[in-house]
Order: structure tokens, then sequence, then C-alpha cells
């Protein structure tokens, strides 16, 4: 019938730019002890998946190329629990920025969220880092998991501040992509399957993604990296500044400018995306 929706197809992207400038007005409103629980799960969420990637990261015999997939596919947990089970992810959030091109909040109440997410963020990932040295899981196939997640944090630390931040702007682009998808589907399957590539994407092309690196870095320096606190934070510094880039610049703003800006010449709802 004219007019009425087929219930497996796909929002239109005009109407995920609404959907996802709902969203944002909603994070920004909410309850503060909601938004710190759920950004405490976030982090605990996204280090999940980090553990994940660790574990099939090590002793892998499959070559460079597959066994890069099959860990982004692996870290892709993490983010599937953030937009299935729900939790507060600060990149993710990094969209909230269409609401407030859009001025449906304020420059404060999206600062708030941020500040708020973040720290949360870095708090469930740290206690998810302290979790896995005390249940002695890195011991696993005889301390071979240890060293993989000292080779990551080693690795990360040793990035030059360009090569962070350009990584992070890469990184971002695709999650908030990939959140955007999810905002597309119907079901939950349909979630699940658009988030897979775009997650399993920037891990297999080494992209950088703060909150994991809240994970992987300081689980790395509990299992004796050669990392310090200096070169924990220069990262994140750089990343974060990079996932803020590529988020809010190239996925928000741009959608933002498309589809809600006055007078943007957004696409005819019954327009499917890539029909």
């Amino acid at each position: 019938m004219t007019g009425t929706r087929n219930p497996i197809d796909a929002y239109a992207p005009a109407e995920i730019a609404r959907l996802v400038e709902g969203a944002g007005i909603a994070k920004a409103e909410a309850p503060l002890m909601q938004t710190v629980v759920l950004g405490l799960l976030a982090g605990v969420f996204i280090a999940f998946g980090s553990m994940y990637f660790t574990l099939v990261m090590t002793g892998g015999a499959l070559g460079f190329g597959p066994s890069r997939v099959l860990g982004g596919l692996a870290f892709s947990l993490g983010l599937v629990l953030v937009v299935v089970a729900g939790a507060e992810l600060f990149t993710g959030n990094n969209l909230i920025v269409m609401a407030w091109a859009d001025r449906r909040i304020s420059s404060v109440a999206l600062l708030r969220n941020w500040v708020v997410v973040y720290v949360t963020n870095f708090a469930g990932a740290l206690l998810a880092a302290v979790a896995v040295i005390w249940s002695g899981t890195l011991q696993l196939s005889d301390g071979q998991v240890a060293d993989t997640a000292i080779r990551i944090a080693e690795a990360k630390a040793a990035l030059v501040w360009h090569e962070a931040l350009l990584r992070g702007v890469l990184a971002n682009a695709l999650v908030c992509l990939a959140v955007w998808l999810g905002f597309a589907a119907h079901s939950v399957a349909g979630k699940v399957l658009v988030l897979l590539f775009p997650i399993s994407a920037f891990v297999a092309l080494g992209f950088e993604h703060s909150v994991a690196n809240m994970y992987l870095i300081p689980v790395g320096m509990l299992a004796g990296a050669a990392v310090s606190l200096s070169d924990l934070w220069g990262n994140l510094a750089f990343v974060t500044l990079g996932n803020i880039v590529g988020g809010s610049g190239f996925v928000a703003l741009v959608y933002w400018l498309v589809y809600l800006r006055t007078g943007a010449s957004a696409a005819p709802d019954s327009a499917r995306g890539g029909d």
C-alpha cells in the first residue's frame, strides 16, 4: 500500500538525521546519574571488545591481513553491546553535534555530556583493566596474551602526535558512521550486521579509538609494558582530538549540512539510501 513502510526496509538518510538529532537531544538532557552509569558501562563494554581483540591477536597463524580482520570482528563486540544493550560512549556521542548545530541544545549541555561521558568511560575501562589483571586471564596460553597486551600498549605509545591525531580522525569517522547505520536498522540483527564492517575496518586498519585506548594502554602498563603515564596522556590527547574531528566534523556536521540545516534540500522520505 502507498505510504506504508516495509518493516524490513532501512530508514532513509534524511530520516536517520532526524533520529540522530532526537537521540542527541535526549542524551544532552538525560539525568546525571543515568549518564554516569551508562558511561561506566560503555567503558566496560569497549574493554570487553578490546579483551576479545587481544586474545584473537595472540598466536594467530592466518597472516597479517586476515588476523587483523578477525581481530576487528572480535572488537566489534564492544560497540554491539553499546548500541544494543544501551550505554553512553564518548566517540559515538560526537554525533550530538547535530543537535547542537541545529540549536536544539546549548554548548554547555554538549560539553557537559562529553566531559561526564569521557570521564566515566575512562573509569569503566580502568576498572575492566584492573579486573583482567587480577583475574589472571592475561596468563592464558602460557602468558602469550599478556605479551600481546604489552605489544599493543607499546605500539600505541610509540605513535608520533600526527599519526595518533589522524588515526583518531579516521577511526571515529567509521565509528560514527557505524552508529549512523545502526539508526537505519529496524531489528537487532540488522543493527549488529551494519556495525560489523565499519568497526572491524577501523581496527584492522590500525586506526585509534580513545575509549579503547583507555583500556588497552593501561592494561598493557599493568602487565609490564614500557609505557609511562605521560605516554598514556599524550596518546589520549591527540587521539581524542582526532576522534572529535572525525565524528563531529566529518560525520555529524556533514549530515547536518545536508539534511537539517535551514533551507537544506533533504531527500524525500521515500528515497531509500543505496537504492
